[in-house]
């Protein structure tokens, strides 16, 4: 699911009610944290494997001459 389909979603879900019950049945959403939880989690997920490095690179420096 892209970002876009899920700020959507979470848009979508927060404008409309959390449970609805008619004579046909009775329907739930899940709650508002627990999607942009979900979110956070999926945007982190998809950021690590996006970033190539970690950030913490080691070199070894010699000056010029000593070899």
């Amino acid at each position: 699911m892209a970002s876009d389909d899920r700020t959507n979603a979470i848009d979508s879900s927060a404008q409309g009610p959390k449970r609805v019950r008619t004579d046909a049945g009775e329907a739930e959403a899940h709650d508002l944290e627990q999607q942009i939880a979900a979110d956070k989690y999926l945007a982190a997920k998809a950021a690590a494997k996006r970033g190539g490095n970690r950030g913490l690179r080691f070199n070894q420096l010699i000056p010029p001459g000593t070899i």
